[in-house]
């Protein structure tokens, strides 16, 4: 059996609830991850799931503009977290 565990980062660019949306529903569609939970007043993700798709589930966060804290954060990422940022506010 995979191991399951719980892993809690905080990222960059979290700045409002449509980026909250964002994340939740992106790591989401990841197979091996059970739950994901934001709290955007800290900028904090707590995922659980399989050790694997927490793996993964950080890389899509890099993808999506939300880098770990401690992860270089590039202009490309900043300006990808923006157009999150929108759309996730659009959707609310």
């Amino acid at each position: 059996t995979l191991l399951h565990m719980e892993k809690k980062v905080i990222v960059q660019n979290l700045k409002c609830g449509g980026c909250a949306n964002t994340i939740t529903k992106k790591l989401s569609e990841l197979e091996g991850i059970e739950t994901i939970s934001v709290d955007k007043d800290i900028a904090e993700v707590t995922m659980n799931g399989t050790e694997q798709a927490l793996t993964r589930a950080e890389e899509r966060l890099s993808e999506l503009g939300y880098p770990v804290e401690g992860e270089s954060n590039s202009i490309l990422q900043k300006g990808k977290s923006f157009v999150s940022c929108a759309t996730g506010r659009m959707s609310d």
